[in-house]
């Protein structure tokens, strides 16, 4: 669904380039070269049509598993995986893609039934696996997602009964681990259970899958009704749903919460899957979502409240998608600390606020709300990123600790046991 607009934004990128460049294409027959007008598709096999190719003035055209790719003469010349061209033991490029003439064209074409094979002017062979070419080509990335997941609302959520992980089994297991990660990538939220109600516990639990990302709450933080600092998270007020840390350039990629205790009433835990608000908006009101998927907004964090003092300011979008796919990866959503509204223009800003209307009023749906009650033994992990969290009221004494993880180590665990990530 994310890519639905996208076409018409990149039009204008999938154009050849300009008239500077010949469009005279060597094209392999018989050993011989033809001219442009003559140029067709080749088959790997005359009884084959899986894969055919052509060649064009600057680009070779590449036919196979059902996908019509592009590929430019430089970008075919610069991923070269020859061994004086990449390194296989570090996975890094050896080659130097300033080097490349930016008019290099190959003097010769070769597909088999999984392999290409362009030889250059210089004499080097570069080949290339067909699968990895439909993996790895523009084409082929406009087709998938970047991070597979379940978007939900409570029903959905409470009807695939997600499991939580034991402690025991979350720490000392990579089966339990992966199927917290797996759970974790999936929705955006998991739990595990038989957590010992300590800070102490609690952070040896969030080193399991990431370092602890220290910031101007520190690296593992208790969290009372004192207010200590200057949020309305640390009083016993009712909090609607949001992203944390959208006043910092990069908002924290996951956050764990641990009740250590409460007593009294009231202060259950909001979840709302952003995700899933945002695609009714894609689906009703497509030019909304690609409005709040381009406007930049400020927010910002003014605190000055005993010994600290911070004056932090996050610029972006509500929504933020990967422009190849219009897959969305981030939602940056809390209207407590959006800062004022200097960065749109007169004739955008209204119709900004008649889609940020839109997006508030599928965050606020009933059906979508997610309520848990928090207690001491379960840890909660949101991908931050992606779930908006918040509290109602409470009464008496309720005491939290939790943190940031860092997101990068995260989906680097995840990948690491080999899930996709």
């Amino acid at each position: 669904m994310w890519c639905r607009r996208l076409a018409c934004l990149l039009k204008g990128l999938c154009q050849p380039r300009g008239s500077t460049r010949r469009h005279a294409p060597w094209l392999p027959r018989d050993r011989r070269t033809v001219p442009a007008a003559a140029a067709r598709w080749h088959h790997t096999a005359p009884e084959s049509l899986k894969c055919a190719w052509q060649l064009h003035g600057d680009h070779l055209e590449l036919r196979y598993a059902n996908t019509l790719m592009r590929f430019d003469f430089v970008w075919l010349r610069d991923h070269c995986r020859s061994a004086s061209c990449y390194n296989a033991k570090t996975n890094q490029r050896s080659l130097d893609t300033a080097s490349v003439d930016l008019g290099i064209k190959p003097k010769a074409v070769r597909v088999d039934e999984t392999t290409l094979f362009l030889t250059w002017p210089d004499g080097h062979v570069t080949r290339y696996g067909l699968e990895w070419l439909v993996k790895n080509s523009y084409e082929g990335q406009k087709q998938q997602v970047m991070h597979p997941r379940i978007l939900w609302n409570a029903e959905i959520y409470r009807q695939a009964q997600v499991p939580s992980v034991d402690c025991q089994s979350f720490l000392e297991t990579d089966e339990g681990l992966k199927e917290f990660l797996q759970n974790f990538l999936l929705y955006g939220i998991a739990f595990v259970e038989n957590v010992a109600p300590t800070k102490e516990d609690t952070e040896i639990l969030a080193e399991r899958i990431s370092l602890i990302r220290e910031t101007i709450y520190g690296r593992m933080w208790y969290f009372t009704s004192d207010f200590s600092r200057g949020d309305t998270a640390y009083t016993k007020l009712a909090l609607d749903r949001h992203t944390d840390t959208t006043y910092f350039q990069e908002p924290c990629g996951i956050q764990v919460f641990h009740c250590l205790k409460h007593e009294g009433t009231g202060g259950r835990t909001l979840l709302v899957d952003g995700f899933y608000a945002a695609e009714q908006v894609l689906r009703q009101a497509p030019d909304q979502f690609e409005l709040l998927s381009k406007v930049p907004l400020k927010h910002e964090y003014v605190e000055n409240v005993g010994d600290c003092h911070n004056h932090m300011i996050g610029v972006g979008p509500v929504l933020n998608v990967y422009p190849w796919n219009n897959e969305l990866y981030l939602i940056r959503y809390n209207n407590y600390d959006r800062a004022v509204i200097n960065t749109v223009p007169y004739d955008v800003v209204h119709r900004w606020y008649a889609a940020h209307r839109t997006l508030t009023a599928e965050l606020r749906r009933p059906e979508n709300e997610l309520w848990v009650k928090l207690k001491p033994g379960k840890a909660l992990f949101i991908d931050n990123w992606r779930v908006l969290h918040g509290r109602e009221a409470f009464t008496g004494y309720r005491q939290l600790c939790g943190c940031y993880l860092t997101r990068d180590d995260v989906l680097n665990t995840a990948r690491l046991l080999g899930l996709r990530a």
